[in-house]
């Protein structure tokens, strides 16, 4: 019977063979999450022997891995802003880079709109919405996607951190069906929505073309199309003074800025990621 530490060694080599970026962190992370344990727990006990179950479960996620299934897909689950949030195939897996956007409107909504409106468009797993209701009290969030098997995965993360009460769910094109009541109102509305390329999405790492939903990827020709939907539906939602942000993709900041070009809008900022790439518009709608 082999150890813990050789089943895990075959794991990273398996990994590693097929060209799997951070074949180490991956093979951990599928072993942790068969047997339930932390990670300190795992290096505690390398020498244990392997029980059957382990072994033949472990071998499956490997294979499964190896062909470009992403481990969140594997687990279940990501963390996103120090939260676990359950994710399934028919969400987009929650990215570090939105983490930036996300703190950024916690910052705000505490200091200027604790008892603020937020609405989160093509929610998703619920990473953004979820994370600003965690974190801010007092804030209602409306949390809008046009997928009802997204809207689930949502609710789910809601109901498993406690913020569901101040989560408003509505299955939805863009802002098409949020109600009147939240219009002049809003104080930030977030929006990751599909910015690839179309011409792009076949040539994205496979693990992301393969298995991500093309629905949350796909932003038509220039990446850009449902922006440039929801930037008019957006300035009637949002208060004056009230904050628009959305996430893009490199070299894609001007043409967005552009957009919001004019009378409507204040300003309209690029932000750059900690690796320096375009990441974000926001947009502060004109008093």
């Amino acid at each position: 019977m082999i150890s813990l530490q050789q089943l895990l060694r075959s794991g990273v080599e398996k990994l590693r063979q097929a060209g799997v970026d951070n074949p180490r962190l991956d093979a951990e992370v599928l072993l942790i999450h068969i047997l339930g344990w932390s990670r300190e727990k795992l290096f505690l006990h390398l020498y244990d022997p392997v029980q059957p179950e382990v072994h033949s479960l472990f071998r499956e996620v490997i294979e499964r891995r190896v062909e470009g299934t992403p481990v969140a897909y594997l687990t279940g689950q990501r963390e996103f802003m120090s939260l676990v949030f359950a994710v399934t195939p028919d969400v987009l897996i929650p990215r570090p880079e939105t983490e930036l956007l996300v703190e950024r409107i916690i910052a705000d909504i505490t200091i200027n709109a604790p008892g603020g409106l937020v609405v989160d468009v093509g929610t998703g797993s619920g990473a953004i919405g979820v994370s600003v209701a965690m974190y801010v009290l007092g804030v209602r969030v409306a949390a809008l996607d046009i997928s009802p098997q997204a809207l689930q995965v949502a609710r789910k993360n809601a109901r498993n951190h406690g913020v569901d009460q101040r989560i408003d769910f509505i299955q939805s094109d863009l802002l098409e069906k949020l109600t009147t009541e939240f219009r002049g109102k809003v104080d930030w509305m977030a929006a990751n929505l599909p910015y690839i390329p179309s011409g792009e999405v076949p040539h994205l790492a496979r693990d992301v073309a393969g298995y991500e939903p093309h629905l949350a990827l796909d932003g038509g020709a220039d990446g850009l199309e449902l922006y440039r939907r929801l930037i008019p539906q957006a300035w009637e939602y949002l208060k004056p003074g009230g904050w628009l942000g959305m996430e893009i993709g490199p070299g894609q900041g001007q043409l967005l800025q552009a957009e919001l070009a004019g009378d409507h809008w204040a300003e309209a900022v690029v932000i750059k990621d900690y690796a320096g790439l375009e990441r974000f518009v926001v947009a502060c709608k004109a008093s």
